[in-house]
């Protein structure tokens, strides 16, 4: 069944392509890591994305939907080059802007939510959900590996991100129900 609503097309699209990136991202960002434990999660946060990949293609095929040679090639070229750049930009910056790029996916998923309901669509809303979910317990897990770095006061308020700022309203410990998980992300 096609749907007509370029928005949600695109942004399924963008999502799809864009969690490659992360992916790629992440596989450099494990591989500059020392520590055994750090490297472990973050080898993990790259196959959730990579689960998340797959299941946003799943979505766009119910509903016909291509993907986008050209996100396809610009998220492969920049999840490539931040992938490289993990070796030689030290510990902090990898962590920081993993976090910050977390914070602003967790909304991506929920906004496809409010797209699906407004075609009066519902069967997604347990998937994207636990998507957005996960990509919230990804920005906290960055965050807290570098809550105590002397660079995190600078870096939050030249890039508006960090104990006191996320570019959404989730709060894993007074999570809204399935049901009523459109409400997040109204505002951001």
């Amino acid at each position: 069944m096609k749907i007509a609503y370029d928005t949600l097309t695109d942004l399924l699209q963008r999502a799809y392509s864009a969690e490659k990136a992360a992916a790629f991202a992440y596989q450099g960002h494990a591989g500059s890591l020392k520590d055994t434990g750090q490297k472990a999660a973050v080898r993990q946060i790259e196959l959730d994305e990579w689960n998340h990949r797959k299941a946003v293609l799943q979505i766009m095929h119910l509903y016909e939907i291509p993907i986008s040679k050209y996100y396809e090639f610009r998220f492969h070229v920049i999840g490539k080059i931040i992938s490289f750049s993990c070796y030689i930009i030290g510990r902090f910056m990898p962590f920081y802007f993993a976090g910050r790029l977390e914070s602003g996916n967790v909304c991506e998923y929920f906004r496809m939510m409010q797209y699906f309901h407004e075609l009066g669509i519902t069967i997604h809303d347990t998937i994207l959900y636990e998507m957005g979910i996960k990509e919230k317990e990804h920005e906290v897990y960055f965050l807290d590996q570098i809550r105590s770095d002397r660079l995190l006061p600078v870096f939050e308020k030249y890039f508006v991100w960090g104990t006191k700022n996320s570019s959404n309203d989730v709060d894993l410990n007074k999570k809204y129900p399935i049901a009523a998980a459109e409400n997040y992300c109204k505002n951001n």
